[in-house]
């Protein structure tokens, strides 16, 4: 158990991460000294835009693309909306089609930054079809490539998912949808959620086939309130805010500068140490789901023991609703979640874990533990050792069982 009580053992960082030192100190600049608008012709705007400039070339040279294909939003969710929406707006202003002649195929696993916009549109006419997955949270790609209509416009489909961890294969579902689509006589754009796998697996986006990609600041040791989309060259897309025409009229406002240069380090130095920094995290994360089994034989280990990043565990744990355990965990000062942070204040069951054929009360009490680049071996024995009390206190665990 943590006996420092100014120290908090953080394991949420799928939720969010701290910035990190060296971010911070490039952006910190921006905010006093090259203060500038970077549409303005000044010297000092020039300071400002060249700082977004070399963010986009960092984010441009991870993803393997152009920086003309980089567009800097607010955040993930920023992303995902403009992807989908975008897609579906260019469309129909292109070929003057109704909506109901459009259709988009998404899984049943998705963030609800992707799920929402796409009922959305479903409320406009468009239809749409949801791909569900094994009880590991996986995709089957032929599965998924067989929705393909004439009418499909727009697949969408996660890398890594934020709750479990699952790997989708996104890049035989891209292969296998433009198969599909070939054969349908349509094209389709193909969309991915890679919140989730920025600093955990490689985001070459020609290897993904991919068009479309979302990623967030604040996931891999960045500041909040910005995100990227990536944009194919000749991808047609209609931006969701319109204005003064920034970020090549794709996302209008003035740039947040400071969150931008963050950004663009964030994302450029996750890369650098991501695969240096996977034997280690595998070590706790095998750790971690080996002992919990072992202390407490009712629980249950929620996705795929194969196809998966091992920063993300998730477990649902017989009798007991994952607030409480959430509640016993910080009071012992460690921070975890219950599904995805974005609506862990509900109770409502996991749509992902209900998605996998989990049982709505074991999916009520499911507790995602997700580690970072400082958790250490201790972080992970403190969960071992408190988790065991507080499902004793709540009365789903025997007095005097393993510790």
């Amino acid at each position: 158990m943590c006996t420092n009580e100014d120290r908090i053992n953080y394991l949420d960082h799928a939720a969010t991460t701290p910035v990190r030192e060296d971010v911070l100190e490039k952006m910190l600049p921006y905010f006093t000294q090259k203060f500038g608008n970077p549409s303005s012709l000044y010297a000092l705007a020039g300071e400002a835009r060249y700082g977004i400039d070399e963010a986009r070339e960092q984010v441009a040279e991870v993803l393997g693309g152009r920086a003309a294909e980089i567009v800097f939003t607010g955040g993930g969710s920023e992303s995902d909306n403009t992807a989908i929406k975008g897609v579906a707006a260019a469309r129909a202003l292109s070929s003057a089609r109704s909506p109901s002649n459009g259709h988009i195929i998404t899984t049943a696993i998705e963030h609800h930054a992707v799920i929402h916009p796409v009922e959305q549109l479903a409320k406009m006419g468009y239809a749409s079809t949801v791909i569900g997955v094994d009880s590991t949270g996986r995709v089957d790609p032929g599965e998924y490539a067989a929705a393909v209509r004439p009418n499909t416009f727009l697949a969408s489909v996660m890398l890594v998912n934020n709750e479990v961890g699952t790997i989708q294969d996104v890049s035989e579902i891209s292969r296998q949808v433009r198969e599909a689509a070939d054969r349908a006589g349509t094209s389709v754009m193909v969309h991915t959620d890679a919140v989730q796998a920025a600093g955990k697996l490689s985001l070459n986006v020609d290897d993904l086939g991919v068009d479309l990609m979302s990623l967030s600041g604040h996931k891999i040791y960045g500041p909040k309130g910005v995100g990227v989309l990536y944009v194919r060259r000749g991808t047609e897309l209609e931006p969701l805010i319109a204005g003064g025409g920034q970020e090549s009229q794709m996302r209008s406002g003035t740039e947040n500068v400071a969150a931008i240069v963050g950004m663009g380090e964030a994302l450029a130095l996750s890369e650098a140490e991501r695969v240096s920094s996977r034997p280690r995290i595998q070590a706790l994360a095998e750790r971690l789901i080996e002992k919990i089994a072992e202390r407490i034989p009712s629980s249950i280990f929620n996705g795929s023991h194969t196809h998966r990043v091992p920063e993300i565990a998730n477990f649902s744990f017989v009798g007991v609703e994952g607030e409480p355990v959430l509640l016993g965990l910080d009071f012992r000062a460690i921070a975890a979640s219950s599904g995805s942070a974005c609506s862990s204040a509900s109770l409502e069951p996991s749509h992902v874990l209900l998605a996998m054929g989990i049982n709505p009360e074991l999916a009520v009490g499911s507790v995602r533990i997700s580690m970072g680049r400082e958790t250490t071996e201790t972080d992970i024995d403190d969960v071992l050792q408190v988790l065991p009390e507080i499902l004793q206190q709540l009365g789903t665990f025997p007095a005097g069982a393993r510790s």
